[in-house]
């Protein structure tokens, strides 16, 4: 059995991560705080990635005409009606979390630390958007709190990166990582299977080679494509192939079979809001997708990390 596990688990979740963390149940309040993304504002690209929102992939993030605080309270009361004793980590969601001055990221962070029961932050940003002050920043906010950097890569493949518009190099990300676990901070991954025209063995790879790399979690995401995003029109122009149900679970379970075992399964699917969502319309089950990947790992007898030690 595996050994990152208390249920019929096959993977390290992240909710038994938390619970022997924090011997408590742990929650993120997901947040909006009025970035933007160097990839959308001419920096580096306009536009954005081709599959990003007009929330900027905050959908479940709060009103971000609200001060910050607000937001928080206003998510934490409702989820606190499912886990009424639980603490909390401010997850700072929408578009690019690291992306203003040092000054102004303090006044976003800051607020949220002085909260009665919060135990970390979880900033997602991009690798071309920590400047070295900003770095030294973070240093010393993961020495006064449980501090976690997502890092959007979504795919290793140049050729893919290029098609969705992601503006920066493999290259750049691995150098942000290695800079990030030097000042011993937790990296996590953002990874989507079913970009256009990738294969399974494509997908597959990615995990590998993530697997070898300094990291302490992944985010796996379904391609979502969603109202009103340059991902729409080009799959209504050319109608690119859209991953089946059964293929993605087949590949997931791939991939947790060559994902390092201390890897921390943060995401194993997308959670789309439904009234935009396009396709695929099979991600609206979201549970039934984990059960289905629950079953297929038993099935195989298989675990995460089995074959890991094959790379």
């Amino acid at each position: 059995m595996f050994k990152y596990t208390d249920s019929n688990k096959r993977y390290y979740t992240l909710d038994y991560f938390y619970k022997h963390k924090f011997n408590c149940k742990v929650f993120k309040v997901s947040l909006n705080a009025g970035f933007t993304c160097p990839n959308k504002d001419g920096k580096v690209g306009v536009g954005g990635c081709i599959y990003c929102s007009k929330s900027g992939s905050g959908e479940y993030a709060g009103d971000k005409t609200k001060d910050i605080v607000t937001q928080f309270n206003e998510v934490k009361d409702m989820m606190l009606k499912k886990w009424p004793n639980a603490k909390y980590i401010g997850y700072f969601q929408a578009n690019t979390n690291t992306y203003a001055p040092v000054s102004v990221l303090k006044q976003k962070y800051e607020p949220i630390l002085k909260l009665d029961n919060v135990v970390g932050l979880s900033i997602a940003t991009r690798a071309d958007a920590i400047s070295d002050e900003c770095l030294d920043y973070l240093e010393d906010l993961s020495k006064r709190t449980y501090l976690t950097i997502e890092l959007g890569l979504q795919t290793i493949h140049e050729k893919t990166s290029i098609l969705i518009n992601r503006c920066h190099t493999l290259e750049c990300f691995v150098d942000m990582v290695n800079k990030l676990r030097k000042r011993n901070i937790n990296v996590v991954v953002h990874i989507i299977n079913g970009l256009p025209y990738e294969t399974k063995e494509m997908m597959i790879e990615t995990v590998k080679y993530l697997s070898t790399l300094d990291i302490q979690g992944i985010k796996i995401h379904a391609l979502s494509i969603l109202k009103d995003t340059a991902l729409e029109k080009m799959y209504n122009e050319t109608h690119f192939k859209v991953l089946t149900r059964e293929e993605y679970i087949d590949i997931v379970c791939d991939q947790l079979e060559y994902l390092r075992e201390d890897i921390v399964v943060h995401r194993i699917t997308g959670d789309p809001k439904v009234s935009d969502l396009i396709e695929p319309d099979w991600l609206i089950k979201k549970v039934t997708i984990l059960n289905d990947i629950d079953k297929e790992m038993k099935r195989r007898n298989s675990y995460q990390g089995i074959n890991f030690k094959n790379l």
